[in-house]
């Protein structure tokens, strides 16, 4: 179904930012961008989706590989006992001998899930694991090439290695690009890069609303 997702700030990356401005998706693909009038004016018969602060290109987690193998990302039903952050150093280490395999697998799945949420569509690999590297390929993130090793603890804000959306985000949205968005409820991007992609309110993954927060 043709979609508009339309934002009180669309930031393309790499272009300037439209006040008041809309994205057309058709399947995976962008293709319109621009002010909403004229966008929803092209396709009048498009679902709209409006949503509130900034409309940006996914982002891209350059910690894919720590994240998901060198953290256990908690069952919400083990809050009591660990907590619900990710676990990382020597709180994971501990957790070494009870670490099966449905158990891993859910701490990667789970991971994924708590990328989502932070805007990531583009993820750094290579995942030499073959669960892992199936679970990435099912969740329909893009897997890119490392950017190096990872600056101190690993974590799930992009901004943190990113620096400012040109850094974080996997690229530019352009006509004909892949539909891989990220919607943030804040108001300009000086905002956004303060705050981080802990405001991340939807993540659109090659044309599909993978993330909403309710």
């Amino acid at each position: 179904m043709l979609t508009v997702h339309a934002a009180p700030l669309v930031l393309p990356a790499g272009a300037a930012g439209i006040d008041g401005g809309a994205v057309a998706v058709d399947g995976d693909r962008i293709v319109a961008l621009g002010p909403y009038a004229a966008v929803t004016a092209a396709h009048p018969a498009a679902r709209v989706r409006q949503w509130p602060g900034v409309l940006t290109p996914g982002l891209r987690q350059w910690d894919g590989v720590a994240l998901l193998t060198r953290l256990y990302h908690p069952d919400p039903r083990e809050a009591d006992e660990l907590g619900e952050q990710p676990l990382t150093g020597a709180d994971f280490e501990r957790l070494d001998g009870r670490m099966d395999e449905p158990r891993r697998a859910g701490s990667v799945r789970r991971g994924l899930q708590r990328m989502l949420r932070h805007g990531t569509t583009h993820v750094a690999g290579p995942f030499e694991d073959h669960a892992v590297r199936a679970a990435v390929g099912r969740a329909g993130l893009t897997v890119v090439p490392p950017a190096g090793p990872p600056a101190g603890e690993p974590g799930l804000d992009p901004f943190v290695r990113g620096h400012d959306l040109a850094g974080a985000a996997h690229g530019p949205l352009a006509v004909g690009g892949r539909a891989d968005l990220a919607v943030f409820d804040v108001p300009d991007e000086a905002t956004l890069v303060t705050a981080g992609a802990v405001t991340c309110v939807a993540t659109v993954l090659g044309g599909r609303l993978v993330h909403r927060r309710r």
